[in-house]
């Protein structure tokens, strides 16, 4: 068996393209599903470690009026008996840039069964409670914190890095359970540090241990705090959608090179049958083969995909801070299981994709096993089982639709992933039977043309072996032209979107404690035209009512207030309205509220229906009941949202003083206006920001927010074009044996080489013009099912000409150069090495 198996192996070393090749594919799927596996993995660590902080597990108070509480309310507070802990929290800038987050706490104080404590080890012996207590303190800090910080983790343990101001850190303490970029300290150090003074960022308290809050303050339950990890779950499935897809492509190249190499190994196989070899230990030869090929390209490819993470990470932690205020540390972070996962899927794509091949191997009698014409008389059968095998997987596609189709909205994502996979695998495994039909019909069209009919009828004798890089040219061109529509759609809408929001020529946000004077003061001034104030707070929505039916609900959900002048009510969008637009502002002006479209679309809401909302906040601590008249699309937006005017969102929930967005009359000066205001109120630079500042901060949140998503669909469009130059390589020498007669008859080299540029041209050209209404149903998936399900609103379907026109061009464009290689061959070879190939072998 031994002896068996190094003859099989040999193969490889006579034909070393075909290895180099199959090794490629494995390499270049495992490293792109391992490097996103990668990524999603070191997220979801950080992401239990943001989750381990108190800010997470423990209810939280603030004053109602917005302005910062201070040690003399703790003390008063505590001296009356509630339970509460000091928190203080602000950003300091690392000597690289990197924004730090300080928290200071007080350990006695805090709940000792709070996740917190047990992460930071706080309690876990008198020691180590002393030196963090008593100075000169301690820093706790994760270990991929310190790069941030300019410290080797070997040196980390005691040292006082510098920060910015010259200001130094308390000795270091490692604690990897912490979340990146944040430094936990004592109170005390914190405010010596931050030169916070006497103030405080808010009150923490045990879940539950306070049933309301004290007078003057906003109690927030820990129930409506959101977990990073739930925020950002669609994202990474989306992620991992896209490795799954490069990862498919990819094996498209192993199943393409398995088939090639069987397919020249058939004398082998029959003189080893012959030899006494048997036809099950032959299949299981192959299969252990492919386990060994397996485990080489599996382990070079996650070295890669580790490799490409940490390429990729800086940008996908950068995107998720952006978008969800979830903090991903710069550093992977990667459990045992992560290594077994991504051998196992690459070594069950591998069995999976040579399955095809072993099982037409074990089914070819011995004295089937050296003839050719056998085993290409399977590809005609193949081509009716993938015929049929492409109308169930669109009768299941079919079948999710109409399942879809009676979902409320917002539901069955994973429900729109199988759409979308069902698309493309019907589509993929229609393609070769189509195009051989077409070939058939076009060489029957063009039988006066000897030169032409011969060119066809070739191309058919080609495709079995070109018909899996064909469809990895599909899958790839398709996803590509979905997801970059998609993509340019999102683009369109979002800055549309920003430019009907950012109405005011200026956004201030002054102190909570100075808002009232601020306000008035824009208001004396003439060249301010109009003041939009906001304001913002948190409520639970306990109940819809719709129709004299009540429904109980139990949501957190965020208030927020804008001021309804001239200038805000025409820009702002509004999807759904009660009674027209018209009717619906001025029922908004008189108390009545919007709520965005994520709300609408997970709760089932719509306009007409009564809203009962409840929360600390509220005056009183009574309910409020409020009439839904609009639903407004709210991009980006992670959560549910309650629109009320701000004069009734501060009257009716005390929410605290936010920012104004300033309106100028024609003619004044923003410099002038912004120098009187740093003048008058001493405000920072921070505080007022022109519309061009947010319009270009927003954007390029959203420009980093796609990156990966093209980089991962360059990948996959690259692994597209390798599976087309495999197959070439592979069969570049049968092509010169094929055509070598027709240069013997007297057709020149050049016209040779154009005419398989051509073939492989057209057919690439034919499998784009298949991708286009592929890309366009895919883009459809993505913005009406999948977009719905996983953000809570839909975007508009953009079809964009030039793209299309582009993933012709690409489609066009990865053939020939394909091609190229193999027609350079043809154009170098020499006569007599054309002549060589009638020689029988």
């Amino acid at each position: 068996m031994a002896t068996a198996l190094s003859t099989l192996l040999s193969h490889y070393r006579r034909h070393p393209g075909q290895l180099v090749m199959l090794l490629l594919g494995l390499w270049v799927a495992s490293a792109l599903w391992s490097g996103v596996q990668a990524i999603n993995a070191s997220a979801r660590d950080s992401y239990a470690r943001a989750e381990a902080l108190f800010t997470t597990g423990l209810d939280r108070l603030e004053r109602r009026d917005g302005q910062s509480l201070t040690r003399e309310d703790f003390t008063a507070l505590r001296r009356a008996g509630v339970p509460v802990s000091p928190l203080l929290e602000d950003e300091l800038e690392a000597p690289d840039g990197t924004r730090l987050t300080v928290i200071g706490i007080d350990p006695l104080t805090l709940p000792g069964d709070s996740d917190f404590a047990t992460a930071g080890s706080l309690s876990s012996s008198s020691g180590e409670l002393t030196g963090f207590l008593s100075p000169p303190w301690q820093t706790r800090v994760a270990p991929d914190t310190l790069a941030a910080l300019g410290v080797a983790r070997g040196d980390a343990a005691g040292s006082t890095p510098g920060l910015s101001a010259g200001r130094r850190l308390p000795p270091l303490s490692l604690t990897p359970s912490l979340p990146p970029d944040t430094l936990v300290m004592d109170i005390a150090a914190a405010a010596a540090l931050l030169e916070s003074g006497e103030r405080i960022s808010r009150l923490v308290a045990a879940p539950g241990a306070l049933a309301e809050a004290p007078d003057g303050l906003v109690l927030t339950p820990a129930t409506t705090l959101a977990s990073p990890g739930q925020l950002t779950e669609s994202f990474h499935l989306n992620l991992t959608a896209l490795a799954l897809l490069a990862l498919v492509v990819g094996l498209f190249i192993v199943q393409a090179a398995l088939g090639l190499a069987l397919e020249q190994r058939l004398g082998m196989l029959r003189t080893l049958r012959a030899l006494g070899v048997t036809g099950r230990a032959l299949v299981g030869l192959l299969a252990l083969e492919l386990v060994i090929l397996g485990l080489v390209g599996a382990l070079a490819g996650i070295a890669s995909g580790v490799w490409l993470a940490r390429a990729l990470l800086p940008d996908v932690a950068a995107t998720l801070g952006s978008l969800y205020g979830a903090g991903v540390g710069a550093e992977l972070r990667l459990p045992w299981h992560y290594w077994l996962g991504g051998l196992a899927v690459t070594l069950g794509g591998l069995l999976l994709a040579g399955s095809g091949v072993l099982w037409r191997a074990a089914r070819l009698s011995v004295l089937d096993l050296g003839q050719a014409q056998a085993w290409r008389a399977g590809f005609h059968r193949q081509l009716r089982l993938m015929a049929m095998a492409g109308g169930l997987a669109a009768l299941v596609g079919l079948a999710l639709w109409a399942w879809l189709a009676r979902l409320p909205p917002g539901e069955g994502l994973l429900a729109g992933f199988g759409l979308v996979a069902a698309l493309l695998l019907a589509s993929a495994l229609w393609l070769p039977p189509v195009l051989a039909a077409a070939l058939a019909g076009l060489a029957h069209l063009a039988r006066r043309r000897p030169l032409a009919q011969w060119a066809l009828a070739d191309l058919q004798l080609q495709l079995p072996r070109l018909s899996l890089a064909m469809m990895a040219l599909l899958i790839a061109l398709s996803a590509n032209l979905g997801v970059g529509s998609m993509v340019g759609g999102f683009r369109l809408t979002f800055l549309d979107w920003l430019d009907q929001r950012l109405v005011a020529d200026l956004y201030l946000r002054p102190p909570a404690e100075r808002f009232d004077e601020v306000h008035a003061w824009l208001g004396e001034h003439p060249e301010v035209a109009e003041r939009l104030a906001t304001r913002r707070s948190e409520a639970t929505l306990l109940a819809a009512e719709r129709e004299g039916a009540s429904r109980p609900l139990e949501l957190p959900v965020g208030l927020y207030g804008i001021t309804p002048g001239a200038t805000l009510m025409p820009a702002w969008p509004l999807r759904e309205t009660l009674a027209g637009r018209q009717a619906a502002w001025s029922a908004f002006a008189a108390g009545d509220a919007f709520i965005n479209e994520q709300l609408a679309t997970a709760e089932g809401l719509a306009p007409g229906d009564r809203l009962t909302l409840a929360g600390a906040g509220i005056h009183g601590g009574s309910r409020q009941t409020l009439t839904v008249v609009a639903v407004y699309p709210d991009y980006g937006n992670p959560r549910g949202e309650v629109l009320l005017a701000t004069p009734r969102l501060a009257e009716r929930f005390r929410a605290p003083p936010g920012s104004v967005g300033i309106v100028l009359a024609p003619g004044a000066d923003a410099d002038d206006l912004r120098r009187a205001l740093a003048e008058r109120f001493a405000l920072g630079h921070d505080s007022l920001l022109d519309q061009r500042e947010v319009k270009r901060i927003a954007t390029g949140i959203f420009e980093r927010t796609f990156t990966i998503t093209r980089a991962l669909n360059a990948l996959t469009l690259g692994v597209a074009a390798l599976a087309l130059l495999a197959s070439l390589l592979a069969q570049a020498r049968e092509r010169r044996r094929q055509l070598a007669p027709l240069w013997a008859l007297g057709v020149p080299r050049a016209r040779l080489g154009h005419l398989q540029l051509a073939q492989l041209g057209g057919a690439a050209l034919a499998t784009g013009l298949l991708a286009v209404p592929l890309g366009i149903a895919i883009t459809w998936g993505l913005v009406a099912v999948i977009n719905v399900a996983a953000f809570g609103w839909r975007l508009p379907l953009h079809v964009f000409p030039g793209e299309i026109a582009l993933t012709l061009a690409t489609s066009v464009a990865v053939a020939l150069l394909a091609a190229a290689l193999p027609v350079l061959r043809l154009w170098q070879a020499p006569p007599r090495t054309l002549l060589a190939e009638e020689t029988p072998s």
